[in-house]
C-alpha cells in the first residue's frame, strides 16, 4: 500500500507536528514500506491463534512495592538554589488572564 506524502501532511497537521519535506518524504516511504508488510502478514492463516501482548507468558515483572525509607528532607533540598522550611521555593508562574 502507497502512502502519499499529502496523506503525510494530513496525519502531521492532526498530530501537530512541523515536518520537513524532507521528513514526509522519509516518513511516506517508511510508512507505505510498514503497510505492504502488514499486508504481507495478512496472508497467513491465524485461525485459532490465541491473541497475546506478550509471547513469553509473562505477567508481572515489576519488583513487589515495599516501602523503605527515602531521603530526608534536609537531604532533599540541600542542592536547591532556594528552600523555605523544608520545602522548595520556586517562582511564581501564575498569571492574570481572562476567560
Amino acid at each position: 500500500m502507497e502512502i502519499t506524502q499529502q496523506e503525510v501532511e494530513k496525519v502531521a497537521k492532526l498530530a501537530r507536528l512541523e515536518l520537513t519535506d524532507i521528513e514526509k518524504a522519509a516518513f511516506a516511504k517508511q510508512l507505505s514500506q510498514i503497510l505492504t508488510h502488514v499486508e504481507t502478514l495478512k496472508q497467513y492463516d491465524t485461525t485459532g491463534v490465541e491473541p497475546t501482548a506478550t509471547v513469553q507468558g509473562q505477567v508481572n515483572v515489576f519488583r513487589p512495592d515495599i516501602a523503605r525509607p527515602s531521603l530526608s528532607v534536609e537531604c532533599a533540598v540541600a542542592n536547591a538554589p532556594e528552600s523555605a522550611d523544608g520545602f522548595f521555593v520556586v517562582p511564581k508562574i501564575i498569571e492574570d488572564r481572562e476567560r
